[in-house]
């Protein structure tokens, strides 16, 4: 399955501590462990069921929005440097699992992408961080997770969870 997920997400190949980037595919294996859905359901959900008329899928979702995060990361330390106190790594395995909860917060039921009855409890970014907390994930990046979405309204985030939650609305 690993393989797999680093074929639906390439760009988990761009964390470039092995040891961060080995527990961020690790929690994508255990959230599909968990899951009902198929790695092939990753590639036709939605990215969201909050609004009916999306026509963008959930592994394009991540995608594009740790793509984002790359770019701002980019043009952030070709204009201050060193002064640049993004953590690329961190930033990155934040993209790449921000939404990694929503293999249990959705279910397919009569052919349709639905939520769960552990979504109607508990929303991605909750599920998202207890999975990264049990594969071991620094709380810096369980911080990225926790503060991405509306859940964490007000609340105070790191330079990496302000580039994820602007690429994420984006």
């Amino acid at each position: 399955m690993r393989e797999e997920i680093l074929k639906i997400f390439p760009e988990i190949n761009e964390i470039k501590n092995a040891e961060l980037r080995d527990k961020t595919v690790n929690s994508w294996v255990a959230a599909m462990k968990k899951s009902t859905l198929s790695l092939d359901d990753l590639r036709t959900m939605p990215f969201t069921l909050l609004v009916s008329d999306v026509n963008v899928t959930f592994v394009e979702h991540v995608r594009t929005v740790t793509k984002m995060c790359i770019a701002c990361w980019d043009v952030l330390k070709a204009a201050y440097g060193d002064r640049c106190t993004v953590d690329r790594d961190v930033m990155i395995s934040g993209a790449m699992l921000a939404d990694v909860g929503k293999v249990l917060e959705f279910t397919k039921k009569d052919g349709q992408f639905v939520k769960s009855e552990h979504g109607k409890l508990l929303r991605h970014p909750f599920s998202g961080v207890g999975i990264a907390w049990e594969q071991g994930l620094p709380e810096s990046v369980m911080h990225v997770i926790a503060m991405h979405s509306k859940e964490a309204a007000g609340g105070k985030r790191t330079p990496e969870g302000i580039v994820l939650h602007h690429a994420d609305f984006i």
